[in-house]
């Protein structure tokens, strides 16, 4: 018998072969690929059925992982470890979930991730002093003179590697204030969240490099790095939402004190060998932070045009 075609009415007999795979089924689902074998053209109810159960209830996960993710720290990624996994939302989900749910809103919200000076601003000495000549005032590149060379100067290695850099970052140079603003503000919501995704890696090296000895897997730190910035993309963005005032307060208290406990409480160290571990984790992070940040900028320029 041949497989049946999808019924608009929607009944129909069960087909011999699967529509997704091709292998022989008998009953309500393919034994191979588990797809139904009834199917039917889904009405506008069974999509929004469909979107709320797979999306928002989860049979209940996302409130489980959002519960231990939020309020018990370090508790998410102990589950995990322990082979407890298919009452949670995927660690790797949940991070780009999220991620993408922060950078979204700060998009709508309308910040200003770069601020640039007024379009006449300079640099000017202080009043001469008495019978001494006035400093040279530093301003546009318009106000040099034309035998002085205006090109940027950027390192050899990086100039062999990319020999047509300069010429972008001189161009970049030539606009106006407001033109350079939007361009280094698209940029940074082009690149920022692959960027810090692919600090993922690099701090769990960090923690790799902390607990040597320790038996830990690299995995297990990708893991660890993937909640604790899960969290972080969380309470950022409702650092956003929330007016100033104590609730703020609050939020950063926690987001302060959420790494050390969560680390303490997956790595199982003192406190302070949790706390030099910690603090040294957050210095290493904030200066991959910044160089992912110049790092973004500076694709902004390159390809501005």
């Amino acid at each position: 018998m041949n497989p049946a075609t999808i019924d608009p009415a929607g009944h129909h007999d069960v087909p011999a072969n699967c529509r997704n795979c091709h292998a022989p089924v008998h009953g309500n689902y393919c034994a191979a690929c588990g797809q139904e074998t009834r199917l039917h053209m889904p009405s506008l109810f069974e999509f929004v059925h469909e979107f709320v159960g797979h999306y928002v209830a989860l049979e209940g996960r996302l409130w489980g992982t959002f519960a231990r993710l939020l309020f018990r720290p370090g508790a998410l990624t102990n589950e995990y470890l322990a082979g407890r996994r298919r009452r949670y939302v995927e660690p790797l989900r949940l991070y780009l979930s999220l991620s993408i749910l922060f950078f979204a809103a700060m998009k709508l919200s309308g910040a200003e991730m770069v601020q640039m000076g007024p379009e006449d601003a300079r640099v000017t000495a202080s009043a001469p002093a008495q019978g001494k000549p006035a400093a040279p005032v530093i301003g546009d590149a318009d106000d040099l003179p034309a035998d002085m060379p205006r090109h940027t100067t950027l390192p050899a290695p990086l100039e062999r590697v990319a020999p047509g850099l300069r010429q972008a970052f001189d161009d970049f140079e030539k606009l106006d204030r407001k033109e350079q603003g939007a361009i280094l503000h698209a940029s940074f919501f082009k690149y920022a969240p692959y960027a810090m995704f692919c600090l993922m890696p690099l701090f769990a090296f960090y923690l790799k490099l902390l607990y040597l000895g320790t038996g830990r897997r690299y995995g297990e730190h990708v893991l660890f790095a993937l909640h604790t910035n899960a969290f972080a993309f969380a309470m950022f963005g409702a650092f956003m939402l929330m007016p100033d005032g104590f609730v703020k307060l609050v939020l950063f208290c926690w987001l302060l004190g959420y790494l050390p406990w969560a680390m303490q409480r997956v790595y199982r160290k003192g406190r302070w060998g949790t706390a030099w571990r910690w603090l040294v984790l957050v210095l290493l992070h904030a200066v991959s932070l910044v160089a992912a940040v110049l790092a973004v900028l500076g694709l902004g320029v390159a390809f501005f045009h």
